[in-house]
C-alpha cells in the first residue's frame, strides 16, 4: 500500500501493526484502577507498536513507563488519541525531537475534552436508538430484534475505533512536526470547545438542586381552583377533575405556593445547577481535592435537607 512506503529509510508502523493496537485498545478498561485509571489498558494497547518501533529492550521499558502515566477518557473517543500518539511515537523512533512531556501533553490535552463528547454521542444517542429499534422488533416476537442491536452496535463501535484511530494517526504526523502550538493548539482548542459545549448542555440534566423555602402563599379566587368536595362521585368525578386541571387550567389547591426554586427557574432554568458546576470547576482549578469537594457536597446536602432548605 502507498501509505506503507513513507519513512522507508526508518521504522514504520504498518496497517497490521496499527490494527493490532486497535484490537487491544478495545480492552482499554480491562485493568481500570483508582490511581491512574485506564493507564494499564492504554499501555497494553501500545505494546505491539512499542515492540515494532523500539528494538532495544531498554527503549521498550522507557516507552512502557511513559505510557503508564495517568490516562482516562471515554473508551471509544480514546481511539483518535491513540492514533495521534502512535504517529508521535513513530516520529520519535525515527529521530524527531519529541520528548515524554510532549507525548503526555497531547494525551492529556485531548482526553479531557473528548471524554465529554463520548457519553452523549454513544450512551445517550446511538445505543438508545438501536436499543429501542431492537426492543420494538423483539416485542413483536422477532429474534431479529436482539440480533440487530448486537450486530449493529458492534459494527458501529468497531468501525469508529478503527477509522478514528487512523484519522488520528494521519493527523498526528502533522501535530508532531508542529509542537510549537499551531496545529496542536487548534486541535486541542477545537476539542475543548466541543467538549465544554456538550458538558454545558448536559449540566441541567446531570446536576439537580431544589431549594424548598416558600417565598409566598397567594389565596386564589374561588373560580381558579378545583372544588374537590363538589365533584361527582365515582369515575365522573375523576373525569371532571382531569378536565378542570388539564383543559381549564384550574389549580389543585385554593392557595398558590411559590418556592425559591420556582423563582430561580422563572429567572433562568438550571441557574443553581450551573452555579454549582462553576463553583466546583473553580475549586478544582485551585487544586482542591475532589474527595474534599464530594464530602462537602454530601454535608451541605444533608444539612440542607435537615433544616428544610433543600
Amino acid at each position: 500500500m502507498a501509505e506503507d512506503i513513507k519513512n522507508e529509510n526508518g521504522i514504520h508502523l504498518t496497517v497490521a501493526d496499527r490494527r493490532a493496537v486497535c484490537n487491544r485498545h478495545q480492552y482499554l478498561q480491562g485493568s481500570w484502577n483508582y490511581e491512574r485509571m485506564q493507564n494499564g489498558g492504554w499501555c497494553y494497547a501500545m505494546i505491539p507498536a512499542i515492540k515494532k518501533l523500539y528494538p532495544k529492550k531498554e527503549d521498550q521499558i522507557e516507552a512502557l513507563k511513559r505510557h503508564l502515566e495517568f490516562y482516562n477518557t471515554h473508551p471509544y473517543m480514546s481511539a483518535p488519541v491513540i492514533g495521534v500518539t502512535l504517529a508521535m511515537e513513530e516520529e520519535r523512533a525515527n529521530g524527531a525531537p519529541i520528548d515524554d512531556q510532549a507525548i503526555q501533553g497531547v494525551k492529556v490535552g485531548m482526553m479531557g475534552p473528548l471524554a465529554g463528547v463520548g457519553d452523549p454521542l454513544f450512551w445517550y444517542t446511538v445505543r438508545p436508538i438501536l436499543g429501542a429499534l431492537g426492543a420494538s422488533l423483539a416485542l413483536g416476537g422477532s429474534i431479529v430484534g436482539p440480533l440487530l442491536f448486537f450486530i449493529a452496535w458492534n459494527i458501529i463501535r468497531l468501525a469508529f475505533l478503527w477509522y478514528s484511530q487512523e484519522f488520528g494517526y494521519k493527523v498526528g504526523t502533522d501535530i508532531s512536526k508542529d509542537l510549537s502550538g499551531g496545529l496542536l493548539g487548534r486541535v486541542t482548542e477545537g476539542a475543548s470547545i466541543l467538549g465544554m459545549f456538550i458538558i454545558g448542555a448536559l449540566v441541567q440534566k446531570w446536576v439537580s438542586i431544589s431549594f424548598t423555602p416558600v417565598v409566598s402563599n397567594v389565596k386564589l379566587d374561588s373560580a381558579a381552583y378545583i372544588h374537590w368536595n363538589k365533584l361527582p362521585a365515582g369515575y365522573k368525578g375523576i373525569e371532571s377533575a382531569f378536565d378542570q386541571y388539564f383543559n381549564q387550567g384550574l389549580s389543585l389547591t385554593p392557595t398558590k405556593t411559590t418556592t425559591l426554586q420556582q423563582n430561580l427557574d422563572s429567572l433562568i432554568p438550571g441557574l443553581a445547577a450551573l452555579g454549582l458546576t462553576l463553583l466546583v470547576c473553580k475549586l478544582l482549578k485551585k487544586k482542591v481535592s475532589p474527595i474534599v469537594i464530594i464530602l462537602c457536597l454530601f454535608g451541605v446536602g444533608i444539612l440542607g435537607r435537615v433544616i428544610g432548605f433543600m
